[in-house]
């Protein structure tokens, strides 16, 4: 029977041929990074066999494989079943990297491993932390990647040649795939989908999935606030406490380095040295996780919420929401605040 890729163009008249997509499985690996895209893949691959009838070759066929066959424990807790031993061999449509603590530590017998099956995939994909298993394979180098928040920075410094970029959802760069924290692996999966199958499939399989086919906005709007640490300079520091105590006040350099007893010119200079950005950006900063404190607890108008966070104006405030959190603050507001009792 003449088959076509499963990857060629959506419209493609010839048959496809099943996709395999290898999973594998090590202990204090998190579940969702496995069964999110699992299910996203394996509901494309319902859709496309009801459409195309009895005899068509499933789209995907996807396998976990672990060390030896049989039940892998999953950080919290959950038994995930592994059918198949490393290393499973055969060409690989798609090469998934999960993450979870066991991908941060996993020795070099899994990273090997991680790296001759890259060799014969047509695609290599990672979930939060799976970026670590790439970069210690050295599959990142030279790449744009992203994994969760919470580990953007240690991703940076343990792997320098990775150009880490903590926002996205998902990256791609080649053949290269990379997504943030857990549940973004299936916002990467049905985006997997789109690029096999045409966006109408994934769409159908995002409704059934009671999720957003394109979430608005990048995984900054998820994290916590990470502030820099207080500087060492007696003078600087008391400018970040000024910042943190004071954000409605006039924060402009001038006025900030009169208060700490400094030039504005020597005050933005050693304020950028031992904090690591410009006062302004640190200002903006510390405003924007006031708005979103009031965003997420008080039943305020997004204008009063940026009079009280500090900003000139509402479009002010909407316009360092969109640069930093990738999202405009009513969007936010109606994403993160609880529904009234």
């Amino acid at each position: 029977m003449p088959v076509v890729d499963a990857i060629t163009p959506p419209g493609h008249r010839g048959r496809v041929r099943t996709h395999r997509v290898l999973i594998p499985l090590f202990d204090g690996v998190q579940p969702l990074d496995v069964v999110g895209p699992h299910e996203v893949l394996m509901g494309a691959t319902a859709l496309l066999a009801g459409r195309a009838g009895p005899g068509a070759p499933p789209a995907y066929e996807v396998e976990l494989v672990a060390a030896e066959p049989g039940t892998v424990v999953a950080e919290s807790g959950l038994h995930l079943t592994a059918t198949a031993a490393l290393p499973a061999g055969g060409a690989i449509g798609t090469l998934l990297a999960p993450g979870g603590p066991g991908a941060r530590r996993a020795g070099a017998p899994l990273v090997d491993w991680i790296r001759q099956a890259a060799a014969r995939a047509d695609r290599v994909v990672s979930v939060c932390t799976g970026a670590f298993l790439l970069a210690a394979a050295g599959l990142l180098d030279g790449h744009p990647a992203t994994t969760h928040w919470r580990f953007t920075a240690r991703l940076a410094e343990a792997y320098p040649d990775v150009d880490v970029r903590p926002d996205p959802i998902f990256i791609r760069s080649g053949r290269i795939w990379t997504a943030a924290g857990v549940t973004a692996g299936m916002d990467l999966a049905l985006a997997l989908v789109e690029a096999d199958h045409g966006a109408e499939v994934a769409q159908h399989i995002a409704r059934e999935l009671v999720m957003f086919v394109r979430r608005a906005g990048g995984q900054s709007q998820f994290a916590s606030p990470v502030w820099s640490p207080p500087a060492p300079r007696p003078s600087v520091r008391a400018a970040q406490d000024l910042i943190h105590a004071e954000p409605t006040s006039d924060l402009r350099v001038p006025v900030l380095a009169a208060r700490v007893g400094m030039s504005a010119r020597h005050f933005s200079r050693e304020f950028t040295r031992l904090v690591g950005t410009p006062p302004g950006d640190y200002v903006e900063r510390v405003r924007v996780e006031a708005a979103r404190g009031l965003l997420e607890s008080a039943p305020v108008t997004v204008t009063a919420a940026a009079t009280r966070s500090g900003f000139r104006s509402a479009e002010t405030m909407r316009r360092a929401f969109l640069r930093r959190l990738g999202v405009a603050p009513d969007h936010y507001r109606r994403r993160f605040t609880p529904p009234a009792p």
